[in-house]
């Protein structure tokens, strides 16, 4: 009787483990699903006393070095199309950053300089590599145009 009881408790084990799972609504805090969990959390109204971000406009270039709003966007050079993402001179302007190419820029400093020319220092990276360039920004009277000198060099793009 006792070897009949002792071959049955392995089949006994496992019965016991067969049983289901505790449903996840049961246990508090634990998440299966963390895309249902946070689509349940988008529908959530903010609370009453919360505050709504606003829009503020294009701070002052000597308040914040911040790249003025008159040079935002999208440039290329004189002879490129414009839209034509593989460009060697295209670049996008944004208040923090110089987006080339092959590179970025984050904008650490604006200086303005005289007849409407700026001074940007920006720490850049790109192909591996980091550095820290100031750049002349030199726009058009009519905006059309923006040099840029870089170590002496002046090259020339159309706003797109």
């Amino acid at each position: 009787m006792m070897r009949h009881t002792l071959a049955l408790l392995p089949l006994i084990a496992l019965a016991a483990c067969d049983k289901p799972a505790e449903k996840p609504e049961v246990q508090p805090g634990v998440v299966t699903n963390i895309s249902d969990r946070t689509e349940r959390t988008l529908d959530v109204p903010p609370p009453v006393n919360a505050t709504v971000p606003t829009q503020s406009p294009v701070p002052d270039v000597r308040a914040s070095g911040m790249i003025p709003a008159a040079l935002l966007g999208r440039w290329t050079g004189v002879t490129d199309k414009c839209g034509d993402r593989m460009a060697d001179l295209e670049l996008y302007i944004l208040p923090d950053q110089l987006v080339f190419h092959e590179s970025v820029g984050m904008v650490e400093a604006v200086t303005p300089g005289d007849d409407g020319q700026l001074s940007v220092k920006a720490a850049f990276t790109g192909e591996g590599q980091s550095w820290t360039r100031k750049l002349a920004l030199r726009p058009a009277a009519d905006g059309a145009t923006l040099t840029i000198i870089n170590d002496g060099t002046a090259v020339t793009r159309k706003r797109c």
